[in-house]
């Protein structure tokens, strides 16, 4: 029975040569090497890979042999193979079917055949390393053990097997840029004639296919030394070859016990797979290959064996991580792309190794092992592992850079590894991003065309909450990851990625627009496979840049447009600039005349149902009646929380309704802040109402009051009073109407029209609102000044009942008087006393009685006055200290002729520290 070794692929090709070219297995050493060249070569047909073209070949080929109806029986046994579908790669087969057709007997068509394969470049795609590469000394790794039966056989089996046949574009580690291994490309003349090859410039070629023609050979099978004959057979008798095993042990050491080098390589071979050998081992207290301090080794061969056996630490490392991730789903996709290149790149690596181990096996076959001289040494190894170990560094620097991170993350730190001026090692990293940034550009394209979110593993950086509700979509439901944002996308690319998807659902969901995606904005190149992806990181602030920019200025604008056309939000904004902030004039003063008597009761006894009515009222009234009815039905009444005490004026207010789309714009917030500004104005605008009533009563009373010349000095002192209580409200009204309202709508307008997506005209519409809650003193920061404020607007509201009740009693005493004159002549007319002693005494006694209440109504003013007054200094103190220059300007209005200045010497040293502020800013 045939033993193992003399079934092993070697033997079996050696025997092959032998049969094809009847020769001697020494005079066939050439061709066995370029045969092993042959098969570790990933050679493609040299045809198209077109069906129809190859079953084109086959027909011409049997019309050229007078077989015209075997074609008509090929083109229907075709039609049937193409109808069944269950062939993958019929264009295969067939070529298969028109290879095996070849006369062999053609020696002309067979070297064609050959002469057009070797003229076909093989694909290689060689990358570089990154630009930081860390020894393994600086490296940790915990080295692990490797599982049981990995032996450099079984290491070489499952994981080179698919790498020998594989045609896949990869990085390459068997691409060898630095050193190339190229050796003399073969004619194949020289090739049939049994002679060695010629130089002659060949094409790159992965290092498994060059490595066979680096290997040196005898220059001549004639030059071949005769195996000697024993000394007990007869001289014509060729002496049987030594088995295998007896060659390798012959090998491994010499007579005196020494080991060989070629024992090292041996091992070497087996530790670039992180396999023990039999004198190189692994250190797990020195994490590293050792070479047994017993066994007797000079130091350059020691020295050799630990720099070689690098690669194999290295290789551990990175074997390590990927079989640790691989299996790991929580890792992701973005992490399983990582893995999957680091196993490309190991691919790459196993290749080389197969051919390196074919070649120790032809070395150890006892044929070769006595006719050639071994061509696996130390030094050779060396230099041709010099750029895979170097390959190996990169890859086990960017394991450890990359330990504990996943999705966009991951892709950051492998982008940190490609700015570098090395080009291969630029090379190399793309193509290890391309691949890791293929499940995130993905789900980008997806995000920002469809609006689908697609995150399992939470690698992309833009984040949903399911359990946010419709109304908060926009706000709440999706959120930048900035952790998981990767290196290649800037912040602003990012917001811009987040809006584009964003508004895509708020449409569906919230607008419920149905228009398609793709009509929204064109779809452009998607990254659906890894090249589109390396295409794309490939020009980040072109094409990339440009597809983000259309997708997010097409989306915010019909995003806007539907709101505007369908939803009208710039009605709605300038609606809350007429009523809730009183910008309706003629409404808010109509309101006011048909509220009055409603709002003078006390709050208790309100219904909101007839508000609502006298509300109606005055808008029909008014030129709010104009407005658009969506408008106007929004419009409503609204009762405030009571406090004893309140009336109406107190717990009344406007509200105004909003749901939908509209709701994104006008949160609860900002309609709560809407509340609080209106009821400022409200309060304000009463103010000025109340201020009105108090001037009208003056001039109505002034002449009647004019035969009272006690009450002349009383009625003066209300005069100036409400002289200063009405400077005060109108400059406080002009700075709330022009310089806070006015201005900050004027601006939020010209930002609504510039704005490019909903977000900046939210940002525009909280800085409008945050400007006002500011400027009206509402915020914390000012509520000493909004005390202050509230305070003389009770002295006012006081003033009008001082005032009412002076005149009252003065009209009351001016009603009795006349009645007193009007009887005294009547009786007089009557021929009789105008009045009796008792009645003019008791005439004497009323109207000493008021006179006497003069002075004590006069006290009441003057006490009224005083603190109106010391209000408003400190009104103005607190007004000179602020920070906001509109505000220390209208303190300038407020005391425009220093009539407080002149009275408190605290407003004289204020007004000239805002003074120098002032100029020193200047």
């Amino acid at each position: 029975m045939a033993t193992l070794d003399q079934k092993s692929p070697n033997v079996l090709l050696q025997a092959l040569c032998c049969r094809v070219t009847g020769k001697s297995e020494a005079e066939v050493a050439h061709m066995f090497q370029y045969a092993v060249r042959v098969i570790g070569s990933n050679y493609a047909p040299t045809i198209e890979r077109d069906e129809i073209l190859v079953s084109d070949k086959i027909k011409k080929e049997l019309l050229k042999q007078r077989r015209g109806e075997d074609a008509v029986s090929f083109s229907e046994l075709h039609k049937k193979l193409q109808s069944l579908g269950v062939l993958e790669h019929r264009w295969a087969v067939l070529y298969l079917l028109l290879s095996l057709s070849e006369d062999p007997r053609k020696p002309s068509s067979r070297v064609g055949a050959y002469s057009s394969l070797f003229a076909q470049p093989l694909p290689r795609n060689a990358h570089s390393t990154p630009f930081y590469c860390t020894r393994p000394q600086s490296l940790s790794l915990a080295y692990g053990d490797r599982p049981p039966g990995s032996g450099l056989s079984s290491g070489l089996g499952p994981s080179l097997g698919p790498g020998l046949g594989s045609s896949l574009g990869t990085s390459g580690i068997a691409s060898l840029g630095v050193y190339s291994l190229n050796g003399p490309t073969p004619t194949p003349q020289s090739l049939l004639a049994g002679q060695a090859p010629q130089s002659a410039a060949a094409p790159l070629q992965p290092l498994g296919s060059r490595l066979a023609w680096a290997l040196p050979v005898n220059p001549s099978p004639a030059a071949a030394a005769v195996p000697p004959t024993s000394a007990l057979a007869p001289p014509t008798t060729r002496t049987a070859p030594a088995s295998p095993k007896a060659a390798r042990t012959q090998r491994d050491g010499d007579a005196t016990g020494a080991v060989t080098e070629a024992a090292l390589v041996r091992d070497v071979l087996y530790v670039f797979q992180g396999i023990d050998g039999k004198f190189i081992r692994m250190s797990s207290q020195d994490d590293c290959y050792k070479i047994d301090s017993k066994v007797p080794l000079s130091k350059s061969l020691r020295d050799l064996c630990s720099r070689l056996s690098e690669l194999g630490w290295l290789h551990n490392k990175v074997r390590k991580y990927t079989d640790s991730r691989s299996l790991d789903r929580a890792f992701g996709l973005v992490g399983q792309s990582f893995c999957a290149s680091l196993h490309q790149e190991l691919k790459e690596y196993y290749r080389l190794l197969s051919v390196l181990h074919s070649q120790l096996q032809v070395e150890d076959d006892p044929a070769s092992a006595l006719h050639t001289d071994p061509s696996l040494t130390l030094r050779r190894l060396l230099v041709w592992m010099y750029e895979p170990r170097f390959r190996l560094k990169t890859l086990a620097a960017l394991v450890d850079f990359c330990q504990g991170r996943k999705g966009g993350e991951l892709a950051s730190a492998v982008h940190a590894y490609s700015k570098t001026g090395d080009p291969q090692m630029r090379a190399l990293i793309q193509h290890i991003l391309g691949l890791v940034s293929h499940p995130i550009l993905n789900c980008l394209c997806r995000w920002i065309y469809d609006g689908e979110l697609e995150d399992t593993y939470h690698e992309f950086f833009v984040a949903s909450d399911p359990n946010v509700k419709t109304d908060r979509l926009w706000h709440d439901k999706y959120s930048l990851r900035k952790s998981m944002i990767p290196a290649f996308i800037t912040m602003d690319q990012a917001r811009k990625v987040l809006l584009i998807g964003k508004s895509i659902n708020f449409l569906h969901q919230v607008c419920q627009d149905r228009t398609p995606p793709g009509k929204i904005t064109a779809v452009s190149k998607t990254a659906e496979n890894p090249k589109d992806a390396a295409e794309l990181l490939s020009d980040l602030e072109g094409a990339f840049q440009e597809k983000i920019d259309v997708a997010y200025f097409d989306t915010s604008k019909y995003l806007l447009d539907v709101l505007n056309r369908n939803y009208l939000l710039l009605e709605h904004l300038q609606a809350m600039r007429r009523y809730l902030l009183l910008g309706q004039g003629d409404f808010i003063r109509h309101l006011m005349d048909l509220l009055k008597p409603e709002l003078v009761r006390p709050a208790t006894t309100l219904y909101q149902h007839n508000l609502t009515g006298i509300l109606e009222t005055a808008v029909r009234a008014t030129n709010a009646q104009f407005d658009n009815a969506e408008i106007l039905k929004r419009l409503d009444v609204r009762l405030l929380e009571v406090s004893p005490g309140d009336t109406g004026w107190d717990v009344f207010s406007l509200d105004y309704h909003v749901d939908g789309p509209i709701a994104t714009v006008f949160t609860r917030e900002c309609m709560g802040h809407y509340l609080r500004v209106f009821n400022f104005l409200w309060r304000a605008k009463r103010m000025e109402y109340t201020l009105t009533d108090i001037w009208k009563g003056q001039m109505c009373n002034a002449k009647l009051l004019k035969t009272m010349p006690e009450l002349s000095g009383v009625l003066h002192q209300c005069h100036i009073l409400a002289s200063e209580m009405v400077h005060f409200i109108h400059q406080m009204q002009y700075y709330i109407t022009f310089e806070v309202l006015e201005c900050s709508c004027d601006e939020l307008s010209n930002k609504v029209q510039q704005a490019q997506d909903l977000d900046q005209i939210i940002a525009a519409h909280e800085t409008f609102l945050d400007t006002i809650i500011s400027r009206c003193l509402l915020d914390n920061s000012s509520r000493s000044l909004l005390n202050q404020l509230r305070a003389i607007f009770e002295q006012i509201i006081e003033f009008q009942s001082v005032q009412d009740s002076l005149y009252r009693s003065a009209l009351q005493e001016l009603s009795l008087r006349l009645q007193h004159e009007e009887r005294r002549r009547q009786r007089e007319e009557e021929g009789e006393w105008g009045v009796t002693a008792e009645q003019e005494a008791e005439e004497q006694r009323r109207v000493q009685a008021f006179q006497q209440s003069v002075p004590k109504m006069r006290s009441q003013l003057r006490i009224l006055t005083h603190s109106y007054q010391s209000i408003v200094q400190q009104f103005l103190l607190l007004l000179m200290s602020s920070t906001d220059e509109s505000l220390r300007f209208l303190s300038f209005r407020l005391d425009f002729n220093e009539h407080y200045r002149s009275r408190d010497p605290r407003l004289r040293a204020s007004l000239g520290a805002s003074r120098g502020r002032r100029l020193s800013n200047i």
